[in-house]
């Protein structure tokens, strides 16, 4: 394969980690409404944004710390990371037309 070839296959690799939305969901312990929560985010990623995510989720009672750090005052919380500018939603994620409006999502 030659050089340029080989760069060719690799930039599409790049921009599509570059413009991969980065979100990062806060929950309280494994209960029913964490339980859902976790499920609708990986929904919306799989759905509306066509996997081009990258979702983190943290226990805010196992690391309370970064709950600490990212002001988390309530659960569940979406934070939308990158692109700019961060954006949060918090509480029901039943209704994604408010979730993209709140995050500025758009696909």
């Amino acid at each position: 394969m030659t050089n340029s070839m080989a760069e060719a296959m690799e930039k599409p690799r790049a921009d599509r980690h570059r413009d991969k939305y980065v979100l990062r969901l806060f929950v309280a312990g494994a209960t029913a409404r964490s339980r859902q929560a976790i499920l609708r985010v990986h929904q919306l990623c799989a759905a509306e944004l066509k996997d081009n995510c990258t979702l983190e989720v943290v226990d805010i009672y196992q690391q309370p710390q970064l709950a600490r750090d990212n002001q988390i005052v309530a659960t569940p919380t979406l934070i939308k990371e990158f692109p700019r500018p961060v954006r949060r939603f918090i509480g029901n994620l039943l209704h994604t037309a408010g979730l993209f409006v709140d995050l500025d999502l758009i696909t």
